[in-house]
């Protein structure tokens, strides 16, 4: 028994974390990574953050209303849920993971996945239909040839004698 007391309080900090609220461990988010997550509504097409227009009519004051989103302690979902109610959809620099923006992430991985799948059936039936040293060539005479492509073959073979002469 004395042996395995050591161990226990390492049992309880791998343990720990697992009953541990997440959001309780997240810091509140900064300035920068707000104004990143938002677009710019004056129609640049970039966040809040990267919008370079001068005294621009929209990033000014979303910056101000993001400073005091945070002076209020919330965090970042719940501040992007505050912008989305007040602005719709659209101010958000990612699309969401709900409804019909599942597709913006969902397709582009199934396209990949399929391609590979495509590629690899293609492969494998490539390599399937390779001859092997069983197979008979097409240069020496075959028994079970079609009569049809043997005589198409003997008048291309005279022909080209012929044009060679």
């Amino acid at each position: 028994m004395r042996n395995r007391a050591h161990l226990l309080p390492l049992l309880v900090l791998l343990l720990l974390p697992i009953g541990w609220p997440i959001g309780s461990l997240a810091e509140s988010p900064t300035q920068t990574e707000v104004e990143t997550a938002l677009t710019c509504q004056c129609g640049c097409g970039l966040t809040v953050h990267s919008c370079n227009h001068l005294n621009c009519g929209s990033a000014i004051p979303l910056k101000k209303e993001i400073g005091e989103q945070i002076a209020m302690g919330r965090s970042l979902p719940e501040i992007e849920r505050h912008f989305e109610e007040k602005y719709g959809e659209k101010i958000l620099s990612a699309p969401t993971t709900r409804g019909f923006n599942l597709i913006a992430w969902v397709l582009p991985f199934a396209l990949i996945g399929s391609g590979l799948v495509v590629g690899v059936v293609v492969l494998w039936g490539w390599r399937r239909s390779e001859p092997t040293a069983e197979t008979p060539s097409t240069s020496g005479a075959n028994t079970n040839e079609d009569p049809r492509l043997a005589e198409m073959r003997e008048k291309l073979e005279r022909e080209l004698r012929e044009r060679d002469t």
